[in-house]
């Protein structure tokens, strides 16, 4: 079994270049897998490896410049999560584009997990799901809006174009794990709108905390590792990955006619050329030849 830890902390890194070299070596002799984004803003990612690496990457993490808050949450997979660790360095921790959207300076109220289903019930309020369409797409909570956004930049654009359909309501947020929700509550707040509220945790914590029999969740929860998806408990569900596209897709979906293993799927089979195709099924084939000389990718990429 592997542990898996889902964690962002937004702080101040004067240079941030100069931190990745050190927690990319210090990953790789703890023997975790996983990607870490890195930024002036903060750090974020998802990590996965043995129970004591992620005990002691997550120490190592703390100690960072303004991290000894560092919040986490934990998971837990039966296979691989993922094939490689990756310490990668970026603009934003989440992109969202707006470069006056500051979270240290002020977000919404946070909501506990307990007392989610009693705010999203009120009459006044709104729920807005600021994650992409296709995470959208195997799950989300009872009544909540989609904005059918493909990335978290066009979260603004979308707000602009909606924003009078809110008058009068208190606006209540939420994503995967809260990252997103920190610069969504940060950026309507200066919009002027001041009842704004956002999951503590994101779904994830709602997931872990709250009795299936209570739940005003519907479906699974798309997390960004190779167990695709995750359900009350956080069990792992039932979703697999379309290499090709990268959405969400259930084991009956292979059998349909437009599938091919890393080419194709019912999603995305009329968005991409032959050429592209053709490109797709030479990945898979040095993914294969790859794996026979026993080198290591996500699970999934292998399957046929």
């Amino acid at each position: 079994m592997f542990t898996v830890a889902a964690l962002y902390h937004f702080t101040r890194f004067d240079d941030p270049a100069a931190m990745r070299d050190p927690l990319q070596s210090k990953c790789d002799a703890l023997r975790i897998y996983g990607s870490l984004l890195i930024a002036r803003e903060g750090i974020n990612g998802t990590i996965a490896g043995p129970r004591d690496g992620i005990d002691a990457i997550l120490n190592y993490l703390r100690e960072l410049p303004g991290c000894n808050e560092l919040e986490h949450k934990e998971s837990i997979s039966s296979l691989p999560p993922f094939p490689r660790m990756k310490v990668k360095l970026k603009k934003e921790i989440v992109t969202m584009g707006q470069p006056n959207v500051d979270p240290k300076a002020r977000t919404g109220h946070y909501v506990e997990a307990k007392d989610w289903n009693e705010l999203i019930k009120a009459p006044d309020v709104a729920v807005i799901d600021t994650r992409n369409d296709y995470e959208v797409g195997i799950g989300t909570f009872e009544g909540s809006i989609d904005p059918e956004t493909k990335s978290f930049r066009d979260f603004p654009k979308w707000w602009e174009a909606n924003k009078d359909r809110f008058r009068n309501k208190r606006i209540a947020m939420f994503c995967t794990g809260g990252i997103r929700c920190e610069k969504s509550t940060n950026y309507l707040l200066s919009q002027g709108i001041e009842d704004v509220y956002h999951l503590k945790g994101g779904i994830l914590k709602y997931l872990e905390d709250v009795p299936e029999s209570h739940s005003t969740w519907y479906g699974d929860c798309f997390v960004f590792d190779a167990r695709v998806s995750v359900g009350h408990g956080l069990r792992e569900g039932p979703h697999q990955l379309c290499y090709a596209c990268r959405r969400p897709i259930l084991p009956a979906d292979r059998y349909r006619s437009e599938y091919e293993h890393g080419v194709a799927c019912h999603k995305c089979e009329l968005e991409t050329t032959q050429n592209d195709k053709d490109r797709f099924r030479e990945r898979q084939k040095q993914i294969l030849l790859s794996r026979q000389r026993g080198e290591q990718h996500m699970v999934g990429f292998d399957g046929s």
